[in-house]
């Protein structure tokens, strides 16, 4: 009889925990959802519709019409070209030197490769706020202010955080797997390109994906040294539905929900390796 008491409480303990659980899931995840309900619903209402009261979250009426109005109010297609390019080169940049640098540090024997680890995990503490007005003098000397080159040349020399989660990749890679194909002669640039590479395509994915968010999203580096109008990229351009007194939020959350597209389109495509990245390259620690 105790038993069957204690075995039914145990029970209705575990029942009631797992439900304040997905309770509290269920919680987070609408509020964590709710900037883009509000983004999508409000890109079919119109202007008035969006601030009825009492405030109704589907449209009366879907106005399909705010898309077309959105793209022809600012230069869309240029601004998104724009963006398009800095993107493609950020990525291709990190793409390229992330694995070299994360790969020397990790799995090649050099005096002062602690020192670089322990510099790069230190930058990773100072934000870009506090460098931004020295490397805009620098890049304001170098006359390439109002160009491309500030947004893209800084990916070509690599990220501490993109650095450290493909070294910790590399350094989960056996040091067997290194040696025996040292022993069949291959020397460290074939190891490297044939060998290590392979292996940690899910942390290069991942790091795709965030050189990607960071590249697409990026307001403040491009609101620094950009000011020629027809080389504004699209998160830049967006704030022109913003005047003095109005904003015209239909059509602004329509150019809006065009610009984030893409970036769910291609989290959905590499979702997978994204979370086999992440769980490979020790930040689930």
């Amino acid at each position: 009889m105790k038993k069957g008491r204690l075995f039914n409480k145990g029970f209705l303990k575990k029942k009631i925990t797992a439900v304040i659980f997905f309770a509290v899931v269920v919680v987070l995840c609408i509020i964590f959802f709710s900037p883009f309900l509000i983004m999508l619903t409000t890109a079919f209402k119109t202007n008035k519709d969006a601030f009825t009261l009492p405030v109704q979250l589907l449209p009366r009426k879907l106005v399909f019409q705010n898309f077309p109005k959105a793209i022809q109010t600012i230069p869309y297609w240029k601004y998104m070209g724009n963006t398009v390019f800095i993107t493609l080169f950020s990525v291709l940049g990190q793409l390229i030197v992330t694995p070299m640098v994360a790969y020397s540090l990790a799995k090649i024997k050099w005096r002062g490769s602690k020192i670089i680890s322990g510099l790069l995990l230190a930058t990773m503490m100072i934000p870009f706020t506090v460098t931004m007005i020295p490397l805009y003098r620098i890049y304001s000397k170098l006359h390439l202010t109002n160009t491309y080159v500030p947004l893209i040349l800084p990916n070509f020399f690599g990220k501490a955080f993109y650095i450290i989660v493909v070294r910790q990749f590399f350094a989960g890679v056996p040091n067997s797997i290194m040696e025996a194909s040292r022993i069949d002669g291959a020397n460290e640039l074939q190891r490297y390109v044939f060998i290590a590479l392979p292996l940690c395509r899910p942390a290069l994915v991942t790091v795709g994906i965030y050189a990607f968010l960071d590249a697409w999203s990026d307001y403040l580096a491009p609101l620094i040294y950009i000011s020629n109008p027809s080389k504004l990229t699209l998160s830049l351009g967006l704030q022109q539905f913003l005047s003095q007194y109005t904003v015209d939020w239909s059509l602004l959350m329509a150019a809006s929900l065009i610009f984030v597209i893409p970036v769910i389109v291609f989290f959905l495509f590499f979702q997978r390796y994204f979370v086999q990245g992440i769980a490979t390259s020790g930040l689930k620690a």
